[in-house]
């Protein structure tokens, strides 16, 4: 049901910015545009897992369609410079291929590409049906001369250090899975995957061939059995886990990959598992497992290696077969990587309470036990959100420092401060405890905690602030800790405990007033701290200030922004390792000018006030990147017109200048009927609220001629005025705006603020004034106006028919339609009571329903579902584990029993969304059919007319499906 919308046009828009997108197909360029078809939507392209080298030299992604074989594409940021493409098969979902690509690599330097090679779609389909296992293969490419090496069986791929000499392989296993296998990702206990991977520690996974490829030579070296591998930072040290048969031979090994030389770190008949280097040093740490001598558990040491292989290495050790004393009734978790402090004194490792061994004969056998789950009404936690969190129970520790020099293990968090996070810089921890809140958060949603910052040597734990509100932030520094109260920003001094309110003195507020859920005066956006741990860098949802954290200090960096209705919201980090905002140099940024929806590139220079603008402002969408270690810009560039490829690009005189196209994954888009373009409709509520909308444009627009019209809401969807939509199939009503322009729909996309206790009424007082603006433009037909929405969009769709008749028919999506009922039923994908989500989220009431019985009533749309009288379509999937099935199905038969227009459409085994691609497809060819029937007066389809037999069913999907192979409907 939560999608929680944000102004934020990265977050509202990132599945436009990912699926860059372009139809394949030979298509002259003389002949007409046709509308989108079936074989279009099938052959789109889409970009993911852009990736520029550190040097800014060469620019990769993968290209793949909707269905069917993907390739990677490389190519030089310079102008003709050189591009190759190879094709890599029909990617997995988890192929490796999304943020952080482990499945497709750029050296830092420039010099080598490395990507993971599926089977052909074709060949796949053969191995599933064969139940046998699909495998990656690697390849790796020589970008200067082109010359290429493949291996065989390869699951993960990873180059050592930023200018490398040699590429680890990793092969599958003897008993590698079927399906897709691990999808390219990083093989078990690879550092930084959190999770229990290992059955609580006591599992075994076998381990597989390392292969280390010399780069630049015919040169690769086999160590077998390999579980896991890590290089250091420099990339000149790899260790590596021996995981064999029996644990015979088991250890951790290091190899120096310029001399060659091998040596053992540890050995035994034990598991060893998630290693992780330092950042900078080349230290070392890892987990090392026993069983027990009855073979049914294992409990844990965690390692630590300083100064690996070096003369002075020095290796520690504490846990199992160690003599340093732990905590009272703790063992080391398994579930947590151990890790070096920065000053290479302490190892942070993971605790975890141990569990008395069962007896024999005590353990309940399956058979035996009770299928219980009791909820009481004292549990903190609803017994749903329990089962849904249970593993990660099961892998919970609590966190812990080993300090050497002292043989000491100091506890840093436990049941009563049971969460934190550390620092930047690894000498605090900043900790929570919300357990005296946990049940009244439960209730309400507003999220509660005392916050504490922890000293990681002495474990020494000092209260910042007690019941704060909203999230706490320790500067990078770790001198201050910032956090929101009492409607301003308030800083934490940590060496002498004094906090100081930052924002009082402000000529300017930081309360988000624009915020209309009902939560007391919530934070605008933080951007960042400096790194000297001075200032803190704020937005006030329009400029962006530097405020100094000592207080009394105010500088506005943009000036313009509120004046001339400026956000400047979305910072481009040009270092990954930074370590706070160097405010000696310049900060980069995308605004947007909130009533035209330009935007553009700018740059703030700490020194000065005011942005300067590099590349005018545009009606595109921007999303740079840099290269890490040199002046190199990439950015993909999008408009309601402009298909997102991706572009080097420089700025002079306030323009974009010298641009390189670095992607065109749709070079015959002109044969494809397409979007005239997107406008504004500005508008005003019922209540006087000044609001816009996005109105797309029908292919072949004419100026003076109206056409049929789609409204698709949910809340603030005006800043998406220069997406472009893809072409797809989808139960998101906006995924699928390119397919309807193609064929002749104007697509209105309308802005909906709410007044408290009034969520359904707020969406009437907002849509209805929207049509009429939009109908007043003259582009939309008022006759032929449809409207949908999907979860809290579908809410407001079930509501609106019941209060207006603008609108021709609708569509709605996983709808909420018994406020009253839906308060106490639970959000079974996260176990949560939907409680919170009424009172302080999208909701908007003030109170329960027993305190505000009226409010829910008069929101609900079942109790007018007598005064219906547009034809309805529901989505709702007996699964859904957001809004209960049983929302759509009661409002159905509501409807149905009041002889209304209503269809109920149900997905089997489907949750909130569809997931599958026959689902959203047939779901995507049933509304063509709907709004077509409806709205441009076609033949309406048997099973709209009529409905379809249950025994009939079969024959009718069939039918449905030649559909779309003979293209005997225009999608």
């Amino acid at each position: 049901m939560l999608l929680f919308p944000s102004r934020s046009p990265l977050v509202v828009l990132g599945l436009a910015l990912c699926a860059v997108t372009a139809p394949l197909g030979a298509q002259g360029a003389s002949a007409a545009p046709h509308p989108i078809t079936a074989a279009d939507i099938a052959a789109w392209k889409t970009l993911r897992g852009a990736t520029l080298s550190d040097n800014g030299q060469w620019f990769a992604y993968l290209q793949a369609p909707n269905e069917g074989d993907a390739e990677v594409i490389v190519r030089q940021t310079v102008a003709g410079g050189i591009v190759r493409r190879y094709p890599v098969g029909e990617v997995p979902a988890a192929g490796g291929f999304g943020s952080g690509t482990p499945g497709l690599q750029l050296s830092g330097d420039g010099k080598w590409l490395a990507i993971l090679v599926y089977p052909k779609a074709a060949e796949q389909k053969r191995l599933r049906q064969q139940r046998r296992p699909i495998q990656s293969k690697a390849l790796v490419v020589n970008l200067a001369t082109g010359a290429q090496r493949e291996f065989d069986r390869i699951r993960r791929i990873a180059f050592g250090g930023d200018a490398p000499t040699y590429l680890a392989l990793q092969a599958y296993g003897a008993d590698a899975p079927s399906g897709g296998g691990n999808g390219g990702g990083p093989a078990p206990g690879a550092p930084g995957m959190g999770g229990n991977l290992f059955g609580g520690g006591g599992g075994r996974v076998d381990g597989a061939d390392l292969l280390l490829h010399e780069l630049g030579t015919a040169t690769v070296f086999n160590v077998g059995n390999v579980g896991d591998f890590a290089f250091s930072d420099n990339g000149r040290l790899i260790a590596y886990t021996i995981d064999a048969r029996d644990m015979v031979g088991n250890g951790v090994q290091l190899r120096d990959l310029t001399t060659g030389v091998v040596k053992s770190i540890d050995a035994g008949k034990a598991l060893y598992r998630r290693l992780a280097w330092t950042d900078t040093l080349a230290s070392l740490a890892f987990l090392k497992g026993t069983a027990d001598s009855a073979n049914t558990d294992t409990t844990w040491a965690a390692v630590g290696v300083a100064r690996a292989g070096a003369p002075t290495q020095k290796l520690v050790m504490v846990g199992a077969g160690a003599t340093t004393a732990l905590p009272a009734g703790m063992e080391v978790s398994p579930d947590r990587t151990p890790r070096w402090l920065e000053a290479q004194d302490g190892l942070l490792i993971g605790l975890r309470v141990a569990a008395p061994p069962l007896l024999k004969g005590e353990a309940l056998e399956d058979d035996d036990k009770p299928s219980l789950i009791l909820w009481h009404g004292k549990d903190a936690r609803l017994q749903s959100m329990q089962l849904v969190q249970e593993q990660a129970d099961k892998g919970f520790s609590f966190m812990a420092t080993y300090l050497p020099a002292s043989d000491k293990v100091v506890q840093l968090t436990d049941e009563v401060v049971r969460t934190a996070t550390l620092g930047t810089r690894d000498a605090l921890l900043l900790g929570s405890d919300n357990s005296a809140y946990e049940r009244q958060t439960s209730l309400d949603g507003i999220q509660r905690r005392d916050v504490y910052v922890i000293d990681t040597r002495t474990g020494v734990r000092t209260l910042v602030k007690k019941e704060a509100r909203g999230n706490a932030q320790l500067a990078p520094d770790a001198r201050t800790v910032l956090f929101w109260d009492d409607g301003h920003w308030q800083a934490y001094d940590v060496a002498t405990k004094k906090t100081t309110n930052i924002t009082q003195g402000a000529p300017v507020s930081f309360v988000d007033t624009e915020d209309d859920h009902n939560v007391d005066r919530p934070a605008t956006q933080v951007v960042g701290f400096s790194r000297d741990g001075r200032f803190v860098l704020l937005q006030d949802n329009y400029d962006v200030w530097r405020v100094g954290l000592a207080g009394n200090s105010f500088a506005n960096l943009t000036v313009d922004g509120r004046a001339k209705k400026i956000r400047y919201s979305r910072r481009i980090s040009v270092d990954a390792r930074e370590r706070g905002i160097d405010l000696t140099r310049p900060i980069y940024m995308v605004a947007m000018q909130h009533l035209t929806k330009k935007e553009a590139f700018v740059r703030l220079d700490p020194n000065r006030t005011g942005a300067v603008v590099l590349s005018g402002w545009r009606d595109t969408r921007l999303a740079p990147m840099k290269a890490r270690d040199a002046d190199v810009w990439v950015a993909s560039i999008q408009s309601s017109t402009r298909f997102p490829d991706y572009w080097r690009v420089a700025f002079a005189a306030g323009a974009l200048a010298d641009s390189t196209q670095l992607s065109d994954a749709n070079p015959n888009m002109n044969g494809v009927a397409w979007s005239a373009g997107s406008r504004l409709v500005s508008y005003v509520t019922e209540k006087g609220d000044s609001l816009q909308g996005a109105l797309y444009l029908p292919a072949g627009y004419r100026e003076g001629t109206s056409y049929p019209t789609l409204t698709f809401i949910y809340e603030l969807q005006s800043d998406n005025l220069n997406a472009f939509y893809s072409p797809t199939y989808s139960s998101s009503p906006n995924a699928l705006i390119g397919v309807h322009t193609s064929r002749g729909y104007a697509v209105f996309l309308p802005d909906i603020v709410y007044k408290l206790n009034d969520p359904g009424m707020s969406a009437v007082w907002s849509v209805v004034p929207a049509v009429k603006a939009a109908i007043a433009t003259g582009i939309v037909d008022s006759a032929r106006v449809g409207l949908h929405g999907h979860s809290w969009g579908g809410y407001q769709t079930s509501f609106l028919v019941t209060q207006t008749n603008i609108f021709k028919s609708a569509v709605a999506g996983a709808p909420l339609t018994d406020m009253v009922s839906m308060y106490s039923s639970v959000y079974w994908n996260t176990g949560s009571a939907n409680q919170g989500i009424f009172q302080s989220s999208q909701g908007r009431f003030k109170g329960n329903f027993l305190e505000n019985k009226e409010a829910y009533e008069r929101n609900s749309p079942n109790r007018f579902a007598d005064k219906v009288k547009t034809p309805l379509i529901i989505l709702h999937d007996d699964k859904d584990g957001a809004v209960d099935f049983n929302q759509g199905i009661t409002y159905y038969n509501t409807l149905r029993q009041l002889n209304k227009d209503v269809i109920l459409l149900e997905y089997v085994g489907e949750n909130h969304g569809l997931a599958q691609w026959k689902n959203k497809r047939d779901y995507s060819q049933r509304l063509m059919e709907y709004w077509d029937a409806y709205l441009k007066g076609q033949p309406a389809p048997e099973w709209l007319k009529s409905g379809i037999p249950r025994l009939k069913m079969d024959e009718h999907l069939r039918e449905q499906k030649k559909k779309l192979e003979g293209k005997k409907i225009a999608m």
